[in-house]
């Protein structure tokens, strides 16, 4: 951590396979270098297996970091998240779902989310009960993330996310799977609260950036989309968040952006391929 910023790296859909060992080790090695904490947007694993989550825990353990992390849709494939959940727990990875926790002054919280459409196309609970149990399921990840903001007293807050909580980082995606990309439930409790930006994965073909209604920060930092926007560069993405000044003449210095973080990308060789929104 510099004297003046704290660095948060952030990567999504990393979908660590059963043969993934050393796949991650060189990007995890520049973040090292580049960052102060990593937060994980997601996906951590392919299918959502034990052996999986193993294979990314001792990945993970070459960083020196704090990590934070939320699960994905794919964490959830196979039934088996809570081992999931359980296995980067022991190896030091904070997990949050519905939950909020402080690292270097900075007050993360974070829910995996849920899809259901965005804005006026967003999924209605009317109708059938399978129909208002999904919408339902959206609306109880709104609830815990609106819980965990909740709780949090810090000047920064970044919410962490999987699904996107707005539209604009969802396109690209093909429009007939927008419902599953996100929805824009998660952006009231984002809007309800002083958060300095949003990171979230999921959506492989989507933009870097967007906002909320209320002018929030979104970034999109799906690896996959990282990779294909920038070939020559790492598949993260680095934010400065200014730690709070110790006099009033320093806080006029050093107030944050109207973005509220600068992000900027630093080189990295390609991460591995082939992974599934």
């Amino acid at each position: 951590m510099t004297s003046t910023a704290v660095r948060l790296a952030a990567v999504g859909d990393l979908h660590c396979t059963k043969t993934s060992q050393g796949a991650f080790q060189p990007m995890f090695a520049r973040i090292s270098e580049a960052a102060d904490m990593l937060l994980l947007a997601g996906d951590i694993t392919d299918y959502g297996l034990p052996e999986e989550a193993r294979i990314e825990a001792r990945e993970l353990a070459a960083l020196r970091l704090p990590i934070v992390a939320v699960l994905g849709n794919h964490d959830y494939e196979s039934g088996k998240e809570d081992e999931v959940r359980q296995i980067l727990v022991d190896a030091g990875v904070v997990v949050l779902d519905g939950d909020a926790c402080e690292i270097n002054g900075i007050g993360i919280a974070g829910v995996k989310g849920f899809g259901g459409g965005f804005g006026q196309r967003a999924l209605g609970p009317w109708g059938e009960t399978i129909i208002k149990q999904f919408v339902h399921a959206a609306v109880d990840e709104a609830l815990k993330l609106e819980a965990a903001l909740a709780r949090l007293r810090t000047e920064h807050l970044v919410a962490l996310l999987h699904y996107a909580p707005v539209q604009q980082t969802a396109e690209g995606e093909p429009l007939e799977i927008f419902p599953f990309i996100g929805s824009s439930r998660l952006e009231e409790p984002i809007n309800r609260y002083p958060v300095s930006f949003v990171l979230h994965g999921h959506a492989h073909r989507g933009q870097l950036e967007g906002a909320t209604k209320s002018g929030v920060p979104v970034y999109n930092v799906s690896m996959p989309l990282l990779a294909r926007t920038f070939p020559d560069r790492p598949a993260f993405r680095v934010f400065e968040i200014p730690i709070a000044p110790k006099s009033v003449a320093d806080a006029a210095a050093s107030a944050p952006t109207a973005a509220g973080s600068t992000a900027a990308p630093v080189p990295e060789p390609h991460p591995p391929a082939g992974a599934r929104a």
